[in-house]
């Protein structure tokens, strides 16, 4: 059976994968957006995502400190 701890490791890969995946298409976005001249609005959606990413990153981070820190 897994223990509380073996979901919180498999939580904080994920945040962390999602970290390096939206980095990495922002990135990708925004060198695209400007080598091809796509307009502006594909900048900030990517930005957008970006940002939504990085919120529930920290979010679930901050989860797993809290729980940590209870127990």
């Amino acid at each position: 059976m897994a223990g509380p701890r073996d979901h919180d490791s498999g939580q904080m890969r994920l945040a962390a994968v999602v970290i390096a995946v939206a980095m990495v298409t922002w990135i990708a976005v925004q060198w695209l957006g400007s080598h091809y001249g796509l307009a502006s609005k594909w900048a900030y959606l990517a930005d957008l995502a970006a940002i939504g990413a990085f919120v529930w990153s920290l979010v679930v981070t901050w989860r797993i400190w809290r729980r940590r820190n209870n127990a």
